[in-house]
């Protein structure tokens, strides 16, 4: 039996002080396992009990019901993140662009005992909000170096190296156009980011004309790209380095790795010593949003308990049919620890990233004055940002995994032709969220190299997604129904 099921299963116990069915829920759990597609006894009670939304209500059918669906769309958390960048444009852009302009410079302050904050609307956004993005990225990248593609050196081999020069070529070109020691030089990091969201949604777009490898091959190279970005913003993009909060911070983590070891599983002194950690880093001068990724990347990615524990205790206490608030206490925690840490914390915080804290980053932060966009293809930062993500995205991704299957270093993934693998790249030129997440690292103090970065990134996003479709469009087909990808 699946995880799913029995934690359905769990949610059906929940309610077995509704006295119209308690044998029949009973019956439900003591049932021996069976496929999970198939529907089993009490599999109506979950779907027109406990759970409102799986009810006839019409609230449920007519609402909750296709919101639930459209959030298992995988573009949707894409669409989402559009929707809010075009609302910042249109109201940046508008007769009321002042209010844009004083909602997001609203300073909020934190004042508790020795703990002082003063910031914006929108730094709270970016060094605040934007740390559950950044953790949840942490733990998808721990997930893939312990049980995904990144364990295998021979599958990693290839988006590796297609990363690395996805990101060395367009900052190479960005640099070529704005020499160190130029006002825009500082941005060479800009072009550099694939947006993760974005790169799905556009894939999703395309259903199942892309091979579930190169799919993945794309997925994979976009997380290998986020660890170089979060490398560049600690190492690049850090400024009045203060030692004895790192030092705290450095300490706080290994405070953390050794409760690990440890085994104390509370999450409450987890959030609390990264709440401390945050606030260190956010003083010592290295992006707060660092300590994100760096508490994800601690949290265990294998389960403490194998699920057949769980499952063999499920089927002991329920021979009798009968479950005592002990039992259940057990069998709770006992089925949590069968799923890992990083599983879990991605299953509840992946949505909340997608669909609250990036669409709120776009709207913080999209809303740039369109008036001098001609500028950006004349001005060297704008066009640098243009040309790295548009050509050096595609150009690096596609010559590094040339010369790796040439050098035999990695080999192309199965269904995947070279002209697929330059419409990824293309798709790679998304550099939505990072990227501006960068810019505005880029130039503090130079608000019009910002906005010209903005636009920029923008237009240049655009672009790519527009080239990557064709390209793809152009060189895969539909697979038949009834062929499953490997």
């Amino acid at each position: 039996m699946s995880r799913e099921v029995w934690s359905a299963r769990d949610g059906v116990v929940a309610v077995m002080r509704y006295p119209d069915h308690p044998e029949g829920m009973r019956q439900s759990m003591a049932s021996p396992p069976h496929d999970p597609h198939s529907p089993g006894p009490g599999d109506d009670l979950w779907e027109t009990g406990p759970v409102y939304s799986a009810s006839n209500r019409p609230l449920a059918r007519l609402v909750a019901r296709p919101v639930r669906e459209f959030l298992r769309v995988e573009a949707a958390g894409s669409l989402l993140l559009l929707l809010a960048a075009a609302v910042a444009l249109v109201w940046a852009n508008s007769p009321w662009a002042a209010s844009y302009d004083s909602l997001w410079h609203t300073h909020l302050v934190l004042d508790v005992g020795p703990l002082h904050l003063d910031e914006s609307l929108q730094h709270w956004v970016n060094d605040a909000l934007m740390v559950v993005f950044f953790f949840v990225v942490g733990l998808e990248i721990k997930y893939e170096l312990v049980n995904g593609d990144l364990r295998d050196p021979k599958t990693a081999a290839l988006p590796i190296i297609a990363a690395i020069g996805g990101m060395v070529v367009p900052a190479g070109l960005y640099l070529a156009l704005n020499p160190p020691g130029s006002d825009g030089s500082a941005g060479w990091g800009i072009p550099m980011a694939t947006d993760i969201a974005f790169a799905v949604g556009v894939l999703g777009i395309l259903g199942r004309r892309i091979p579930s490898a190169a799919r993945l091959f794309l997925l994979t190279l976009a997380i290998v790209d986020d660890i170089g970005a979060i490398l560049v913003i600690a190492v690049f993009y850090t400024s009045d380095l203060s030692l004895g909060w790192l030092a705290l911070a450095i300490g706080l983590l290994g405070v953390m790795a050794i409760a690990k070891q440890l085994k104390i599983w509370t999450t409450v002194f987890y959030a609390v010593v990264g709440v401390v950690l945050w606030f260190a880093l956010l003083q010592s001068g290295v992006h707060a949003t660092l300590a994100g990724v760096a508490i994800g990347l601690l949290a265990p990615a294998r389960p403490l308990l194998n699920e057949e524990v769980a499952r063999g205790y499920a089927t002991d206490a329920l021979r009798d049919r009968h479950l005592d608030a002990d039992e259940l206490a057990r069998m709770r925690f006992l089925m949590k620890e069968s799923v890992s840490v990083v599983e879990r914390l991605q299953s509840r915080l992946h949505p909340v990233s997608a669909y609250v804290v990036l669409p709120v980053f776009a709207l913080a932060n999209a809303g740039v004055e369109l008036g001098a966009i001609g500028q950006v293809l004349t001005e060297p930062v704008g066009l640098g940002i243009m040309l790295g993500l548009v050509l050096g995205k595609p150009v690096g991704i596609f010559l590094a995994s040339f010369a790796a299957v040439r050098l035999g270093l990695g080999r192309l993934p199965d269904g995947t032709s070279w002209p697929m693998v330059l419409g990824l790249g293309a798709v790679g030129g998304i550099g939505f969220t990072v990227s501006i997440f960068i810019a505005g690292l880029s130039f503090p103090g130079a608000d019009l190299l910002t906005e010209e970065a903005k636009i920029a990134i923008l237009l240049a996003s655009l672009v790519a997604a527009v080239v990557g479709v064709v390209v793809l469009l152009v060189s895969t087909k539909p697979i038949p129904e009834d062929v499953v990808d490997g």
